[in-house]
């Protein structure tokens, strides 16, 4: 488990997201538009060196967000310049992704068009 955890890097600050795919019972959107933002999502993180990058990055296929509506919903977090330690999307679709990973991941700001707001 530590040689695990060491490969990982889980003691090293990073980032997390989650993707809301494959559901059980598709709510927020159907299966197939999930697996096809899942499938995108692995491609595109091997393809620009996130998972092995200075900061970790990490990525998680989730059953259910509980957001159950314009998804795929996707979380990122931690997300230290908010009030909110994590940052919500919705419609995540291959095309949101790439701007989730190029504007955020990569460069640090909150893709607003595409976030959750509580309020």
């Amino acid at each position: 488990m530590r040689r695990m955890a060491a490969s990982l890097r889980l003691a090293t600050p990073g980032r997390h997201l989650f993707l809301c795919s494959d559901q059980t019972v598709a709510k927020c959107c159907s299966k197939a538009d999930g697996i096809k933002s899942w499938d995108y999502l692995k491609k595109r993180c091997k393809e620009l060196g996130l998972e092995g990058g200075e900061v970790p990055f990490w990525r998680t296929k989730a059953n259910c967000l509980r957001v159950c509506a314009m998804g795929p919903v996707a979380v990122v977090y931690p997300e230290q310049a908010r009030a909110c330690a994590c940052v919500y999307y919705h419609s995540c679709t291959p095309e949101v992704l790439e701007r989730i990973l190029q504007e955020h991941i990569i460069g640090g700001k909150v893709v607003e068009e595409f976030r959750i707001k509580a309020q």
